[in-house]
């Protein structure tokens, strides 16, 4: 789908020069001299690489639309991840390089993850915002030590490390969000 130079925003996917990138920050801009222009900052989505670029207004830019689909993470094979269509049951895998290796280890037998592509290419995996993980081992409480500011830390399951806070004991259960790999709360009792 082509849009006009001035209309790009950021979040929008670009097919440019050959690459898709995506767009991090857009900044309107109307010289004294000459006509309005959009000063477009992008990274592209294969290789990290950062872009920066004036479109016109008259200038036509190719927005692409992403494919989002449910899958249910099976197994790890090597350095590759597999899993199936929710709807089709048909298998799929894809590099652990679309996740890093922290995020990598949030992933539990038959969680649901939304991977998104382009023509029939992953480009990237996105995980639940939250996960229900147990402690298996933290410090214990020191005595006079306030919940309101002190936090310590703690190894989950998955072997990561996060920091609790102080009422927290190895064996509980808590909920952990995947994106800035922080302690939320207890989990509730199920």
């Amino acid at each position: 789908m082509k849009i006009d130079g001035v209309q790009v925003k950021p979040g929008n996917i670009l097919e440019h020069k050959g690459k898709l990138w995506v767009v991090t920050k857009t900044q309107h801009v109307k010289p004294g001299k000459g006509g309005a222009f959009n000063q477009v900052e992008m990274k592209c989505i294969t290789d990290g690489t950062k872009l920066n670029e004036r479109f016109r207004s008259d200038e036509k830019i190719e927005r692409v639309r992403l494919d989002q689909k449910d899958y249910q993470f099976l197994y790890e094979e090597g350095d590759s991840l597999v899993f199936m269509d929710i709807q089709n049951y048909e298998q799929i895998q894809v590099s652990k390089d679309l996740l890093d290796d922290d995020r990598s280890k949030f992933l539990q037998d038959s969680m649901i993850v939304q991977i998104e592509s382009y023509e029939e290419k992953p480009l990237g995996v996105s995980l639940p915002e939250q996960v229900v993980l147990q402690i298996t081992e933290t410090e214990p409480v020191v005595k006079g030590q306030t919940a309101a500011s002190s936090y310590k830390p703690a190894i989950l399951e998955n072997g990561v490390r996060v920091m609790v806070p102080p009422f927290i004991e190895a064996g509980e259960r808590v909920v952990v969000n995947t994106n800035d790999i922080e302690y939320v709360e207890r989990a509730k009792a199920s």
